[in-house]
């Protein structure tokens, strides 16, 4: 254990969403110094392929198939721990999803399921596992940029990563006594497949402008993300745009930023 953090050498790690994205990249980046990974992600065959590229590492992978979405997907994680014996030290909650377009115009079902997997999931699963954290322990929670504004044509996902953040703080301070080190990473815009993901069927998408001059890769997010646990930060925006827009965002007065968004909106239109 570092200073005021957690060491993630050795550490027996569960990572949701380890199919692709940030959580495929948690595993290659922990895969060499870590002793066990526990894949969670609703896909077979792209959890066995990530298993396979992580072949030959110090890390021994194991592969959990669950729909984290659902009560039962949630309770799987915890059984699947007790037939491997394995007792995690470190949650990396990364599973999550977005949906671009209006809230008025969203699929009910799909909204349902965003809450369940952003929140409900993440929340559950985490209280499901406290007990089961060998001591020092690490929780890392994967939030947004987007936790920092009310974002239309994007806002059930921007207020569920803005529950995220809050949760993330409290628990931060609420468990560092029991030796519990708690980091949220708030990445902006990152070239993975949330994006595919997000897009509705009839093509509906978000305001995109200035993304570019934000996007970073997801291997500086981990890397950014590690770091803020192992020194104790309960909150990182990675990469020096991000860092800077989410300080910005946080100081610009709330009356100013809706009239902000509003005109954004109208100049999409």
């Amino acid at each position: 254990m570092m200073a005021n953090g957690f060491c993630v050498e050795k550490c027996y790690a569960v990572i949701t969403g380890a199919s692709s994205g940030l959580g495929a990249e948690f595993a290659r980046q922990l895969a060499p110094s870590a002793d066990v990974l526990v894949l969670v992600a609703r896909r077979t065959e792209a959890l066995e392929t990530v298993k396979a590229e992580l072949s030959g590492m110090r890390a021994k992978v194991l592969c959990c198939v669950s729909d984290l979405a659902t009560d039962a997907g949630r309770h799987a994680v915890s059984a699947f721990l007790a037939t491997n014996g394995v007792k995690p030290n470190l949650l990396i909650n990364n599973a999550g999803m977005g949906d671009y377009g209006s809230f008025a115009s969203s699929a009910a079902e799909k909204t349902r399921t965003q809450i369940e997997l952003n929140i409900t999931a993440l929340t559950m699963l985490t209280h499901a596992l406290l007990p089961q954290l060998e001591r020092p322990a690490g929780i890392l929670n994967v939030s947004s940029l987007a936790s920092t504004l009310p974002m239309p044509d994007l806002a059930v996902y921007a207020a569920s990563k803005a529950y995220v953040t809050s949760f993330s703080e409290a628990l931060a301070i609420e468990l560092a006594p029991a030796g519990i080190t708690v980091s949220c990473v708030c990445p902006g815009p990152t070239p993975t497949n949330f994006s595919k993901s997000a897009k509705r069927n009839d093509g509906s998408d978000t305001n995109r402008d200035g993304q570019a001059l934000l996007r970073i890769s997801p291997s500086q997010v981990v890397r950014e993300a590690l770091g803020a646990l192992q020194h104790g930060t309960p909150c990182v925006f990675p990469g020096v745009g991000v860092s800077i827009a989410g300080r910005v965002f946080r100081m610009i007065p709330r009356g100013l930023m809706r009239w902000l968004l509003k005109r954004r909106a109208r100049n999409k239109d």
